[in-house]
């Protein structure tokens, strides 16, 4: 179901987004600078492990702050679960949880949102639409900003630590770990050259045909192909810790698309993806 907003009915949806997520978070805009209205939405899920936060911005290549400001990012960098990510190409607004998603014109900046004329479609997936078509343009955007996510530079990222109480019982959230900072050596040394290089983002997906490729399950980096070991080296030491095999993890190590916890070592394949899978890798 596709619903087109405009003026406060825009602002309000995406308030919703933040608020009613259970356990995903995605803000893509070239320009971060939230307004204080969404930061009180985001700060809700302040004190959820479980809560995943993806953030992509971009332009501005030759000096970031002009795309975030280094208050935004210690905003982010405050929760416990959260990715940012940069992409130099991106001029698309979308924003996402794990029922409902906005493609909007209005980027993630103060002034956007009080000033300009901004529109935006809100996708939310039924049951019903399952049927009659009417998910495929939430399927479908997802699908490319999954791709867009895969292939831009991760600048920081921030993960939970969880151990069992027992046996018996649930996991426990110990603390989180920072597991890769670029951006507080770029916002707190002023005397720096803004200026630094990065990768150039690969196509991943055309990669994916070469048999020996495959896709750590929990960072999503590219890596062989192995049912056995389906993640990356530095990941496997974290999920080393606890070795539960049924731990529930982010990526296919098939497609490397964002599985929304379906996967883990014991099942590292998404189940659409499982038929191509073996006929591409002979298992």
């Amino acid at each position: 179901m596709a619903k087109f907003l405009k003026g406060n009915e825009l602002n309000s949806e995406l308030e919703k987004i933040f608020e009613t997520a259970e356990s995903q978070i995605i803000l893509i805009s070239p320009y971060i600078q939230l307004h204080e209205r969404y930061k009180s939405s985001l700060l809700t899920k302040l004190d959820d492990p479980n809560m995943e936060i993806i953030l992509l911005f971009g332009k501005n290549e030759d000096d970031l702050s002009k795309s975030m400001k280094q208050e935004d990012f210690d905003f982010f960098k405050q929760f416990p679960n959260v990715e940012i990510r940069y992409e130099k190409r991106l001029h698309a607004k979308y924003y996402a949880n794990e029922k409902k998603a906005l493609l909007s014109s209005m980027n993630l900046y103060g002034y956007s949102q009080n000033n300009n004329i901004e529109v935006g479609v809100l996708m939310e997936s039924s049951i019903k639409g399952a049927f009659t078509g009417d998910n495929e343009l939430d399927k479908n955007s997802w699908e490319y900003f999954s791709t867009v996510l895969r292939q831009s530079e991760l600048l920081f990222e921030k993960k939970p630590v969880f151990e069992k109480k027992n046996l018996l019982s649930s996991y426990r959230y110990v603390e989180s770990e920072i597991e890769k900072d670029i951006l507080s050596d770029f916002f707190e040394n002023e005397n720096q050259n803004k200026t630094f290089k990065r990768k150039e983002p690969t196509n991943i997906i055309n990669k994916v045909s070469d048999k020996s490729s495959g896709f750590c399950i929990r960072t999503g980096k590219q890596i062989p192909f192995n049912l056995e070991k389906p993640m990356a080296i530095d990941a496997y030491k974290m999920w080393g810790k606890y070795k539960d095999t049924d731990y529930l993890e982010k990526y296919c190590h098939f497609s490397g698309e964002l599985s929304h916890g379906k996967t883990s070592v014991n099942k590292p394949i998404l189940s659409q993806n499982w038929k191509k899978a073996q006929e591409k890798n002979s298992f």
